[in-house]
């Protein structure tokens, strides 16, 4: 059997990043909600991680951002007409859409899709399940284009299934890895899914259902025994964690979460340890982080990955090192030499400010490699071709881009030529709708 290894696929930042707090529960984007956002700087802090991912000596990918504005949807909502007649129309009738048109959202590509390893699905291939993304406008319009990237990604049959999202709406709803992580010996071993499913709160709705994790699971041909659904804590959910992945991610045999992540902790603890014997679970106290803290600095919203010497590493948010009691919960956990080794902080603030951490910017894939070979090299990075993608951030990307911007047709063209010029440097072809 060839080796195995999870590669992270991060969402390379659009053109059209802004704050429009357009997602119900998402506190950070709420309270930034229509303040200047910095597109260039957005795109280039998403780049340095993924750099400092690869320093680290993983594998790193990225997903291409998708077509902004959505002139489909906007089309499909009755205007017509040339594309900036479209946009001018939709400004004076209906200016609201024109935010959710322009959302770089796909960015967070832990709700781009599900995803199950060869080593867990009955046919021995990779499955992916785009998330449907049903509870918010904004993001149900990715979908199409994601599972489109997808394809062009992970193109070989051999090797890749592509299920499509699920259909229902909200009956359904499905936020994509956000709220799933996979629990084994290493990536190599067989592994143990775990979803987590939410009920809505008090102050909020759950974006995730359970029907919607059980179809994602049966499409994958996941095995039963090697399945566990848990309900999130609703307090969670009231906090501010409209994802699982807010307050706790697993990695190989680590669960690191908050103590408060599930509705009925010992219950949810007893079916992970019965499905996945050697779990070790590294819980954060309410005496210790409070979910106000831990949604505030997005503690858990970090990438937990495997170095090549074995040893498990976090990738966090400055905001984590800035928020004093974190702080010093994560200077005890590494003094008390558990099985997290090392922490590394990094400024993700524009992603941040929009309700997005470490965490939500990447899509994990666990490959072997010959799955690994047969991805399209283009979306695997190095860091020459980091540089590249860099030059073509600060060619092409606004330093302030404020929602009355959105109103200007030009803008339109500005957006498109940047990602027609991501095409042409990648060897895209014709990828996006506006160039065909």
């Amino acid at each position: 059997m060839s080796g195995f290894q999870e590669v992270n696929f991060d969402g390379l930042i659009g053109p059209t990043h802004n704050y429009a707090g357009l997602a119900l529960g998402n506190l950070a984007a709420a309270e930034n909600a229509g303040d200047v956002s910095n597109p260039r700087a957005a795109a280039l802090q998403g780049l340095i991680k993924m750099r400092a991912v690869m320093d680290l000596g993983l594998v790193q990918g990225f997903l291409p951002p998708q077509s902004r504005p959505h002139l489909h949807t906007l089309r499909g909502l009755g205007f017509s007409g040339t594309d900036k007649q479209i946009i001018s129309a939709a400004v004076t009738h209906s200016p609201g859409l024109l935010a959710n048109v322009y959302s770089a959202s796909c960015m967070w590509t832990a709700n781009a899709a599900t995803v199950a390893p060869s080593l867990d699905t009955q046919d021995g291939r990779v499955h992916f399940t785009p998330a449907n993304l049903a509870r918010n406008f904004h993001r149900a319009i990715e979908p199409d284009q994601t599972a489109l990237a997808l394809k062009h990604i992970f193109a070989d049959p051999s090797f890749f299934v592509h299920h499509p999202p699920l259909p229902g709406g909200i009956h359904f709803g499905d936020e994509g890895a956000a709220n799933h992580g996979r629990l084994a010996a290493s990536h190599a071993a067989p592994g143990v899914h775990l979803f987590v499913y939410g009920e809505d709160g008090d102050r909020f709705p759950a974006r995730q259902k359970l029907a919607a994790s059980q179809a994602v699971a049966r499409s994958h041909g996941l095995a039963g025994d090697k399945t566990v659904y848990v309900q999130q804590s609703k307090a969670a959910l009231d906090a501010g964690a409209f994802h699982n992945d807010v307050v706790g991610v697993a990695n190989e045999q680590v669960l690191f979460l908050h103590e408060q992540s599930f509705e009925n902790r010992e219950a949810a603890y007893a079916a992970i340890r019965a499905a996945a014997p050697n779990v070790q679970i590294v819980e954060a106290s309410s005496d210790d982080v409070s979910l106000q803290d831990a949604v505030g600095s997005y503690l858990f919203n970090s990438q937990l990955l495997t170095l090549p010497d074995g040893t498990q590493a976090l990738i966090l948010p400055t905001e984590s090192a800035e928020n004093p009691r974190v702080k010093a919960f994560l200077d005890k956990m590494i003094a008390g030499n558990g099985p997290i080794a090392s922490v590394h902080f990094l400024n993700v603030r524009e992603s941040m400010r929009n309700g997005g951490g470490p965490a939500c910017l990447r899509l994990r894939v666990v490959l072997s490699d010959s799955e690994l070979s047969a991805v399209d090299q283009n979306f695997i990075l190095s860091a020459e071709k980091i540089d590249k993608l860099e030059a073509w951030v600060r060619d092409h990307y606004r330093d302030r881009l404020s929602p009355d911007d959105l109103r200007d047709p030009d803008f339109m063209d500005e957006a498109f030529g940047a990602l027609d010029a991501l095409t042409q440097l990648l060897g895209m072809g014709s990828f996006y709708d506006f160039q065909n």
